[in-house]
Protein backbone atom coordinates (compact mmCIF):
# COMPACT_ATOMS: atom_id res chain seq x y z
CA UNK A 1 0.00 0.00 0.00
CA UNK A 2 1.60 3.40 -1.51
CA UNK A 3 1.36 6.25 1.32
CA UNK A 4 1.08 9.71 -0.28
CA UNK A 5 2.44 12.34 2.20
CA UNK A 6 0.72 15.74 2.33
CA UNK A 7 3.50 17.71 1.68
CA UNK A 8 4.09 16.24 -1.70
CA UNK A 9 0.58 15.61 -2.57
CA UNK A 10 0.44 19.39 -2.25
CA UNK A 11 4.06 19.98 -4.34
CA UNK A 12 1.99 18.02 -7.36
CA UNK A 13 -0.91 20.02 -6.97
CA UNK A 14 1.20 23.30 -7.60
CA UNK A 15 3.07 22.04 -10.30
CA UNK A 16 0.03 20.69 -11.86
CA UNK A 17 -1.76 23.95 -11.56
CA UNK A 18 1.40 26.29 -12.42
CA UNK A 19 1.53 23.75 -15.97
CA UNK A 20 -2.15 24.52 -17.05
CA UNK A 21 -1.40 28.52 -16.28
CA UNK A 22 1.40 28.84 -18.24
CA UNK A 23 -0.48 26.37 -21.07
CA UNK A 24 -3.02 28.59 -20.78
CA UNK A 25 -1.01 31.83 -21.34
CA UNK A 26 -0.81 33.42 -25.13
CA UNK A 27 1.85 35.28 -25.96
CA UNK A 28 1.91 38.98 -26.44
CA UNK A 29 1.75 39.74 -29.73
CA UNK A 30 4.74 42.62 -31.06
CA UNK A 31 3.90 45.17 -33.78
CA UNK A 32 6.03 47.17 -35.86
CA UNK A 33 5.35 50.51 -37.21
CA UNK A 34 5.08 49.57 -41.78
CA UNK A 35 7.51 51.05 -44.34
CA UNK A 36 5.03 50.23 -47.00
CA UNK A 37 7.04 49.94 -50.74
CA UNK A 38 9.62 52.00 -49.59
CA UNK A 39 13.26 50.79 -50.74
CA UNK A 40 16.26 51.26 -50.12
CA UNK A 41 17.90 54.03 -52.48
CA UNK A 42 20.73 53.68 -54.56
CA UNK A 43 22.56 57.08 -55.47
CA UNK A 44 25.42 57.83 -53.81
CA UNK A 45 26.00 61.30 -54.75
CA UNK A 46 21.92 62.24 -54.03
CA UNK A 47 21.22 64.93 -51.38
CA UNK A 48 22.43 65.41 -47.59
CA UNK A 49 20.26 66.09 -45.21
CA UNK A 50 20.23 65.84 -41.67
CA UNK A 51 16.82 64.07 -39.97
CA UNK A 52 16.34 65.21 -37.21
CA UNK A 53 16.34 65.63 -34.18
CA UNK A 54 12.90 63.74 -34.11
CA UNK A 55 10.84 64.68 -30.82
CA UNK A 56 8.01 62.77 -29.77
CA UNK A 57 5.31 63.45 -27.21
CA UNK A 58 6.09 61.32 -23.46
CA UNK A 59 2.76 59.03 -23.79
CA UNK A 60 4.27 57.92 -27.41
CA UNK A 61 7.27 56.39 -25.07
CA UNK A 62 5.02 53.61 -23.36
CA UNK A 63 5.81 49.98 -24.75
CA UNK A 64 1.97 49.21 -24.53
CA UNK A 65 -0.27 50.46 -27.61
CA UNK A 66 -2.58 52.60 -26.17
CA UNK A 67 -6.55 52.61 -27.72
CA UNK A 68 -7.89 56.18 -28.02
CA UNK A 69 -11.33 56.20 -26.75
CA UNK A 70 -14.77 57.66 -27.66
CA UNK A 71 -14.04 60.26 -24.57
CA UNK A 72 -10.65 61.26 -25.90
CA UNK A 73 -8.68 59.37 -23.38
CA UNK A 74 -5.89 56.56 -23.87
CA UNK A 75 -5.83 53.09 -22.48
CA UNK A 76 -2.67 50.93 -22.47
CA UNK A 77 -3.67 47.82 -23.96
CA UNK A 78 -2.01 44.97 -22.16
CA UNK A 79 -2.07 42.14 -24.29
CA UNK A 80 0.23 44.19 -27.27
CA UNK A 81 3.01 45.60 -27.38
CA UNK A 82 5.51 47.93 -29.80
CA UNK A 83 8.37 45.82 -30.58
CA UNK A 84 11.19 48.47 -30.29
CA UNK A 85 9.38 51.33 -28.74
CA UNK A 86 7.10 53.72 -31.07
CA UNK A 87 9.76 56.52 -30.82
CA UNK A 88 12.35 54.65 -32.28
CA UNK A 89 9.88 52.95 -34.92
CA UNK A 90 9.29 56.57 -36.16
CA UNK A 91 13.18 57.30 -35.94
CA UNK A 92 13.64 54.46 -38.48
CA UNK A 93 10.63 54.91 -40.74
CA UNK A 94 11.61 58.40 -41.77
CA UNK A 95 15.00 58.17 -42.09
CA UNK A 96 13.94 55.21 -44.56
CA UNK A 97 10.70 57.10 -45.77
CA UNK A 98 12.88 60.13 -46.84
CA UNK A 99 15.67 58.19 -48.22
CA UNK A 100 13.62 56.25 -50.44
CA UNK A 101 11.39 59.33 -51.68
CA UNK A 102 14.98 61.88 -52.27
CA UNK A 103 16.83 58.91 -53.80
CA UNK A 104 19.41 59.49 -51.60
CA UNK A 105 21.70 57.14 -49.14
CA UNK A 106 23.21 60.62 -48.12
CA UNK A 107 20.38 61.24 -45.14
CA UNK A 108 21.86 60.77 -41.38
CA UNK A 109 19.73 60.43 -38.11
CA UNK A 110 20.68 63.86 -35.38
CA UNK A 111 22.79 64.12 -34.23
CA UNK A 112 25.27 63.90 -36.97
CA UNK A 113 29.29 63.38 -36.35
CA UNK A 114 31.26 66.60 -36.80
CA UNK A 115 32.06 67.48 -39.61
CA UNK A 116 29.07 66.56 -41.41
CA UNK A 117 27.79 69.33 -43.78
CA UNK A 118 23.94 69.27 -45.02
CA UNK A 119 22.15 70.51 -47.93
CA UNK A 120 19.22 70.65 -45.75
CA UNK A 121 17.85 69.61 -41.98
CA UNK A 122 14.77 69.20 -41.12
CA UNK A 123 13.53 69.20 -37.48
CA UNK A 124 10.27 67.46 -36.67
CA UNK A 125 8.11 67.61 -33.58
CA UNK A 126 5.33 64.74 -33.27
CA UNK A 127 2.52 65.41 -31.13
CA UNK A 128 -0.14 62.80 -31.38
CA UNK A 129 0.17 60.02 -33.37
CA UNK A 130 -2.71 57.33 -32.09
CA UNK A 131 -6.09 55.50 -32.80
CA UNK A 132 -8.92 53.29 -31.32
CA UNK A 133 -10.90 50.62 -31.54
CA UNK A 134 -13.57 53.13 -33.07
CA UNK A 135 -11.30 56.16 -33.61
CA UNK A 136 -9.44 57.03 -36.82
CA UNK A 137 -5.40 57.28 -37.00
CA UNK A 138 -4.71 60.59 -36.18
CA UNK A 139 -1.09 62.43 -36.32
CA UNK A 140 0.24 65.90 -35.59
CA UNK A 141 3.59 67.34 -36.24
CA UNK A 142 5.30 70.39 -37.03
CA UNK A 143 8.71 70.28 -39.35
CA UNK A 144 10.75 73.03 -39.38
CA UNK A 145 12.91 73.42 -42.35
CA UNK A 146 16.80 74.75 -42.82
CA UNK A 147 18.67 75.15 -45.66
CA UNK A 148 22.83 74.50 -45.57
CA UNK A 149 23.75 77.79 -43.95
CA UNK A 150 20.68 76.96 -41.10
CA UNK A 151 18.62 79.65 -42.15
CA UNK A 152 14.91 78.56 -41.78
CA UNK A 153 13.03 78.02 -44.97
CA UNK A 154 9.69 76.66 -43.80
CA UNK A 155 8.06 75.97 -40.93
CA UNK A 156 4.18 74.02 -40.92
CA UNK A 157 1.87 72.28 -38.65
CA UNK A 158 0.15 69.48 -39.96
CA UNK A 159 -2.95 66.89 -38.89
CA UNK A 160 -3.54 64.11 -40.90
CA UNK A 161 -6.51 61.20 -40.35
CA UNK A 162 -6.44 57.47 -41.64
CA UNK A 163 -9.38 55.45 -41.40
CA UNK A 164 -9.19 51.60 -40.74
CA UNK A 165 -11.70 48.82 -39.66
CA UNK A 166 -11.03 48.45 -36.30
CA UNK A 167 -8.22 45.56 -34.99
CA UNK A 168 -4.61 46.47 -33.92
CA UNK A 169 -2.94 45.31 -36.94
CA UNK A 170 -5.04 47.83 -39.03
CA UNK A 171 -4.50 50.24 -36.99
CA UNK A 172 -1.04 49.80 -36.91
CA UNK A 173 -1.18 50.21 -40.56
CA UNK A 174 -3.01 53.14 -40.84
CA UNK A 175 -0.76 54.57 -38.04
CA UNK A 176 2.84 53.38 -40.66
CA UNK A 177 0.15 55.14 -43.52
CA UNK A 178 0.38 58.56 -41.59
CA UNK A 179 3.94 58.48 -41.17
CA UNK A 180 4.59 57.68 -45.33
CA UNK A 181 2.32 60.70 -46.35
CA UNK A 182 3.96 62.78 -43.24
CA UNK A 183 7.58 62.23 -45.20
CA UNK A 184 5.71 62.78 -48.70
CA UNK A 185 5.13 66.22 -48.11
CA UNK A 186 8.12 66.77 -46.17
CA UNK A 187 10.72 65.11 -49.35
CA UNK A 188 8.57 67.88 -51.21
CA UNK A 189 9.37 70.55 -49.40
CA UNK A 190 13.04 69.22 -48.58
CA UNK A 191 14.19 68.83 -52.28
CA UNK A 192 13.84 72.57 -53.62
CA UNK A 193 16.15 73.44 -50.59
CA UNK A 194 18.39 71.15 -50.74
CA UNK A 195 18.63 71.73 -54.81
CA UNK A 196 19.26 75.50 -54.36
CA UNK A 197 22.65 76.86 -54.79
CA UNK A 198 24.67 78.98 -52.28
CA UNK A 199 24.60 82.70 -53.82
CA UNK A 200 28.42 83.02 -54.41
CA UNK A 201 29.80 86.43 -52.40
CA UNK A 202 30.09 89.89 -54.43
CA UNK A 203 33.78 90.59 -54.55
CA UNK A 204 33.99 94.23 -53.25
CA UNK A 205 34.02 96.69 -56.07
CA UNK A 206 36.76 98.99 -55.92
CA UNK A 207 37.11 102.13 -55.68
CA UNK A 208 37.52 104.36 -58.53
CA UNK A 209 40.79 106.55 -57.69
CA UNK A 210 40.21 109.99 -56.59
CA UNK A 211 41.78 112.11 -58.83
CA UNK A 212 44.49 114.51 -57.20
CA UNK A 213 44.08 117.64 -57.57
CA UNK A 214 46.76 119.41 -59.87
CA UNK A 215 48.41 122.38 -58.10
CA UNK A 216 47.72 125.16 -60.21
CA UNK A 217 50.22 126.52 -62.20
CA UNK A 218 51.46 130.21 -61.79
CA UNK A 219 49.81 132.44 -63.96
CA UNK A 220 51.84 133.26 -67.03
CA UNK A 221 53.92 135.79 -66.68
CA UNK A 222 52.45 139.07 -68.33
CA UNK A 223 54.18 142.57 -69.35
CA UNK A 224 55.36 143.62 -65.82
CA UNK A 225 54.42 147.32 -65.00
CA UNK A 226 57.60 149.54 -64.88
CA UNK A 227 57.36 150.91 -61.05
CA UNK A 228 57.90 154.64 -60.91
CA UNK A 229 61.28 155.12 -59.30
CA UNK A 230 61.54 158.57 -57.95
CA UNK A 231 65.37 160.37 -58.54
CA UNK A 232 66.85 162.22 -56.26
CA UNK A 233 67.67 165.41 -58.43
CA UNK A 234 67.05 168.70 -57.60
CA UNK A 235 63.84 168.53 -59.68
CA UNK A 236 61.88 165.44 -58.96
CA UNK A 237 61.65 163.32 -61.96
CA UNK A 238 59.62 160.12 -62.07
CA UNK A 239 60.66 157.42 -64.64
CA UNK A 240 59.02 154.78 -66.65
Amino acid sequence: MTVVRPVALLLTTLLVLSGCSLLQQKPVPLYQLDSGSAVTPTKDNGVTVLVGPISVADYLRQQHLLQRQADGSLIATPDARWASGLANDIDQQMLRQLAWRLDSQRLVLAPAAPGFSADAQVMLTITRLDSGPTQPAVLEAQWRLLDRRGQLRDSRLIRLEEPHSGPLAEQVKAQSALLQRLAAELATAIEPVAAATEPTPEAPRKKAPVAKAKPQEPAAAGPKIPVAEPIKIDTEVFRF
